[in-house]
């Protein structure tokens, strides 16, 4: 049903006039009033040349006496509420269930493919809570992105070259003592973070000495040894020295090891991974191809420039005078492979705010090197997450680590879920999985609920609580759900499927139910404008308000002891797809949920 496009031919019958759909304003009845969709009529007083409230009751009465499915109509000053018949309602549940893969649409053969870029680690450092919530949102926009009918590529480019890289290297090769995951029983990633640390320790300790000998801050910081060791060392590494090269793919072997496990833990993967020291000389390549063909210009010193002052921005360093490279060249180098390796449509770059000029520079570059993705490039940019002690470092060492705060989640949603019965009669296996998958979503959940744009705090205490707009409340209804609907088909009297043939149309139906039923008609759109808004937060707070009208719908009327047969038959119906919803959205979340709890 389109009632965007009968409120068209109303006017056009009444008015003689055409109307844009801009003009129809439909939105959901508030609460307060009667009805199911409310028309705003203000937009359209132009074409009716009347007041708003006898426009409304015109188009009103003529929806009522040509509609058989609107039962009945209310005028509140220029609103027109619009009550749609139960029929209608029972009708589109029946559409619903019937529906495979409700609310997603499969890709077709040709439909544009998005690739999506996300996590983008350092090689010197374990992931962290800022990484959680980007790989959290890139896979969720992945799957967001399929569920509208599009193929998708989940990239990662990892930065595994630089001085940041180096000064971990140093720090190794200088106080680690031939130390390797093995020998301690470290993850690689937490190994090579804590080497980090200890050169930042020991620069400081370094520059402190200096600067208490009579140098100023600027004059120790020129003068530091240490530092001017990591920079030979990178210059030897990008000289290709056989011995630091060597060193160096030791070292990210066992930071890749300890990734992989992270990235298993929150459930995340992969189609392809980049690595910049695989793609800074593509970089390279195409910048200087379009310094020949005029694109950039040089400097006297030797380096390449783009300027980008007619476009409204600045000039922007794309080699240094010595001929390395700077990031912007590596994700041009990166674009470039991607592009050779896949035919991409569009290009998604998961990544915090503090880029935005960054790939303002990026889109407008790749431009300009003839990249058909590159004006269409998508930053999506999103707020940093803290928590509530304030800002994490990591060269301090003051980051929250990812598998740190994975455990505790897992650890945490055991002894709440105990503390409170859920857990009665699960052997060892089954608690310690039910855990995991509440853990997980709480963490998962209590992240992508927020606005991707908004910086947030994250509070693993209100994470996990089974009340509230939090993931664990929203799987325990879920299983509840599944609980009834097992319950349903274990009684042997019942003689009720939810999979049975189609509810009567003039089965007894409540407005609660309705609610119900006009609230699971609207995943289609949510999904679409999850997808339109980059926002999977649309998502989250959506199956969060359809869990609440669940609830309430649960708490007021009996499912299983209710007596009328086609009201039980369209309950458990009800009850089934509404399951199916939560488990639907929740997967676009990259959120399990259990089948009990």
């Amino acid at each position: 049903m389109d009632i965007q496009l009968f409120i068209q031919e109303a006017i056009a019958n009444l008015y003689g006039q055409e109307v844009q759909t801009s003009l129809i304003q439909l939105q959901k009845t508030k609460k307060e009033f009667k009805g199911h969709f409310t028309l705003v009529v203000f937009p359209l007083l132009k074409i009716s040349r009347k007041n708003p409230e006898q426009t409304a009751q015109e188009i009103g009465e003529y929806l009522w006496a040509q509609k058989s499915f609107i039962s009945g109509f209310n005028v509140v000053k220029g609103f027109l509420n619009l009550t749609i018949a139960s029929a209608y309602w029972i009708n589109l549940l029946n559409e619903i269930n019937q529906t495979e893969h409700y609310g997603a649409r499969l890709a077709e053969e040709n439909a544009p493919l998005v690739m999506i870029e996300y996590s983008s680690p350092n090689t010197n450092k374990p992931l962290h809570l800022g990484h959680i919530r980007n790989n959290l949102l890139g896979y969720s926009l992945s799957e967001i992105m399929k569920a509208n009918g599009y193929k998708v590529v989940k990239t990662n480019i990892v930065n595994d070259r630089g001085i940041h890289i180096c000064k971990s290297m140093l720090a190794w090769q200088k106080w680690g003592n031939g130390e390797t995951p093995q020998s301690s029983g470290k993850k690689g990633d937490h190994l090579i973070g804590e080497y980090y640390v200890k050169f930042d320790q020991e620069y400081k300790k370094e520059l402190a000495a200096l600067e208490a000998a009579g140098l100023s801050k600027k004059e120790a910081e020129e003068k530091s040894a240490l530092m001017a060791e990591a920079r030979e060392m990178l210059r030897q590494w990008e000289a290709g020295d056989a011995e630091t090269v060597s060193l160096w793919k030791t070292m990210n072997t066992w930071v890749y090891a300890g990734f992989d496990e992270t990235y298993k833990a929150l459930g995340v993967d992969f189609d392809k991974i980049y690595y910049e020291s695989q793609t800074y000389l593509e970089g390279k390549g195409k910048v200087l191809e379009g310094l020949k063909k005029g694109v950039f210009y040089q400097k006297e010193d030797g380096s390449v420039w783009a300027d980008l002052t007619p476009d409204g921005l600045d000039e922007k360093l794309l080699l240094r005078a010595d001929g390395t490279s700077v990031y912007m060249t590596q994700d041009i180098g990166t674009a470039k492979l991607r592009f050779d390796d896949y035919p991409v449509n569009k290009m998604v770059y998961v990544v915090g705010n503090e880029q935005n000029y960054h790939f303002q520079v990026l889109s407008l570059l790749l431009d300009k090197l003839g990249f058909t993705f590159g004006k269409g490039l998508v930053h999506f940019s999103y707020g940093m997450v803290e928590l509530p002690e304030g800002k994490m470092k990591s060269r301090e060492g003051t980051v929250v680590d990812a598998d740190d705060l994975v455990e505790e989640m897992i650890a945490t949603a055991g002894e709440t879920s105990k503390e409170l019965g859920k857990l009665e009669g699960y052997s060892e296996a089954e608690a310690a999985e039910v855990s995991r998958i509440v853990g997980l979503g709480a963490l998962k959940y209590f992240i992508l609920k927020v606005d991707p744009r908004k910086n947030m705090v994250f509070n693993p205490k209100e994470s996990i609580d089974f009340n509230g707009n939090t993931g664990p409340f929203i799987q325990y209804t879920y299983a509840r759900i599944q609980s009834v609907l097992r319950r349903a088909s274990e009684d042997c009297h019942c003689g009720l499927d939810p999979q049975s043939p189609a509810i009567a149309a003039n089965a007894p139906i409540n407005e609660k139910e309705e609610n119900l039923i006009q609230l699971l008609s609207e995943f289609p759109a949510i999904v679409k404008e999850a997808a339109d808004s980059f926002s999977p937060a649309v998502i989250a707070n959506y199956i969060y308000d359809l869990v609440k009208e669940f609830n309430q719908f649960y708490h007021d009327y009996s499912i299983l002891k209710e007596e009328n047969s086609e009201t039980k038959k369209l309950r458990l119906v009800l009850s089934k797809n509404t399951g199916e919803i939560i488990e639907t959205g929740f997967k676009l979340l990259g959120i399990n949920v259990p089948e009990r709890m």
